[in-house]
């Protein structure tokens, strides 16, 4: 059994058994792919897979069972790699950050400004993705930390934190007839097209639930990732914007007026978040406590010890 065998069952499963994007994904043929799984099969004994012809369909029961075990080796192959740059090379190396646009546009420069000043020497990647994506990033150990307000809570396999609070604030162009609407409302609002974040980005089934609940269906005439795409087209008179608190910046955004809204919309929370039982090196730890300083190393490396299965429970 070799790591490249590993590799290709785990990623066999993670594409829905599908040779073609497994071989393209590992960049090797589907005919390497096929071989490897045989041999590794010859090998063992075992069937690993459920086919119908040349057409893998799922796993047999003791390929359910290696699977887990797969996993398991791989994280540990890598962890022993960081363990051994880690005592080699304390502040050198390379740390990747997934996180979305907002986090990284909003909410992380200053600390990533400070993390750069303490650790000049390492080499930090900072990689935007969707939450599902930013997952995903975790599980398959492309990303040592993550960072968004969706998705990270729901994993068990993830253990993540507290990062900040932070409201939806609702944007309008200077001279708006909202302007003058005291208290603001989401009646008020919905009488407007509204122009907000993708659905699964920043908080959006938070927008759409508190429409929702008050039995109001606003018209979302445009959605972008980006909240400077959102101001934008709220500058030019397109629509009501509502968008994270912290995107608007009276300084920057002088044609815009932001309403309060925070009686309107629930608190959201932005976490970080790692993998169970992957291995931090020492200057993930500080990053995290440029973050939030409560977030120290001991209490960070005690959640990533707790067992899945008891994160689950």
């Amino acid at each position: 059994m070799n790591f490249q065998q590993l590799r290709i069952i785990r990623e066999t499963v993670r594409r829905g058994f599908n040779l073609t994007e497994v071989a393209n994904a590992l960049f090797t043929s589907q005919s390497g792919v096929s071989k490897h799984i045989k041999d590794l099969e010859d090998e063992l004994g075992i069937e690993l897979f459920v086919r119908k012809g040349k057409r893998l369909l799922g796993l047999t029961e003791p390929g359910k069972e290696l699977v887990v075990m797969v996993e398991r080796m791989l994280l540990d192959a890598g962890n022993i790699k960081r363990l051994a740059e880690q005592y080699s090379n304390r502040d050198e190396g390379t740390l990747t950050i997934a996180t979305t646009h907002t986090q990284a546009r909003y909410a992380l420069p200053k600390v990533v400004t400070s993390f750069k000043h303490a650790f000049p020497r390492v080499y930090l990647k900072l990689h935007q993705a969707s939450p599902e994506e930013l997952v995903q990033m975790l599980l398959d150990g492309e990303a040592d930390i993550g960072i968004a307000t969706e998705a990270v809570a729901e994993v068990p396999e993830l253990a993540s934190f507290p990062y900040y609070s932070w409201h939806h604030s609702v944007l309008v162009p200077a001279g708006h007839p909202l302007e003058s609407v005291q208290p603001l409302t989401l009646a008020a609002i919905a009488r407007f097209p509204v122009i907000t974040y993708h659905e699964g980005f920043t908080g959006r089934a938070r927008i759409d639930q508190a429409f929702a609940r008050a039995g109001l269906v606003p018209d979302v005439a445009m959605s972008a990732l980006d909240a400077d795409v959102i101001k934008t087209y709220v500058e030019l008179g397109l629509g009501v914007g509502i968008l994270a608190s912290m995107a608007f910046n009276p300084a920057r955004d002088g044609g815009l007026r932001c309403l309060d809204s925070r009686h309107l919309f629930p608190e959201n929370v932005t976490r970080i978040a790692v993998r169970r039982g992957h291995y931090l090196r020492g200057f993930a730890y500080r990053f995290i406590e440029l973050c939030a300083p409560e977030l120290t190393e001991a209490m960070v490396s005690q959640a990533l010890a707790r067992p899945v299965s008891e994160a689950a429970a």
